[in-house]
């Protein structure tokens, strides 16, 4: 996933879409839970985040680049260790989305787009399919992103950081 290459301007647009998120204690905290194999949370969303703009910049799609940013840096905001936690709403795959929702909306103000990428983020698992093309995009990367996690392929991140 190294080839994920942006310019450096595309690269400062990414940094000042994320950076009010990123600077938050709370986002933070995400970096201390394990996401998939040995990637963190945090780790996983920033290379969510990172794959959604560079497809939407490579095929020149017109979408709203900060809210895909920041809708999918909150995808997986539920700030819990899934693996021993159990969500309380039930099965973590189907209901993680709606978990991170509530945490973002407490924290965070977010527009409609936002709200559908993070709640939707794991369709087709869960039923209701996004309402926006941001949300189908961050959901493809998602599944791009964790299948390269889970086989040890280098994540997104390390394309830019």
């Amino acid at each position: 996933m190294s080839n994920l290459k942006l310019t450096e301007e595309e690269r400062q647009y990414f940094k000042n879409c994320a950076k009010d998120l990123l600077k938050s204690e709370d986002v933070q905290l995400m970096d201390t839970f394990i996401q998939h194999a040995d990637v963190s949370c945090l780790k996983h969303s920033i290379s969510v985040a990172y794959c959604s703009f560079w497809i939407c910049r490579k095929l020149n799609l017109q979408v709203d680049y900060r809210s895909i940013i920041r809708g999918a840096l909150l995808h997986d905001f539920f700030l819990y260790d899934w693996h021993i936690t159990k969500n309380p709403m039930g099965l973590h795959g189907f209901k993680h989305p709606l978990t991170a929702l509530a945490n973002a909306e407490g924290h965070f103000r977010l527009n409609d787009l936002e709200k559908d990428i993070i709640v939707k983020h794991m369709w087709p698992l869960t039923f209701k399919p996004p309402k926006y093309k941001e949300a189908y995009i961050v959901s493809f990367s998602d599944k791009f992103c964790s299948i390269s996690e889970i086989l040890g392929i280098h994540s997104a991140t390390e394309s830019h950081e």
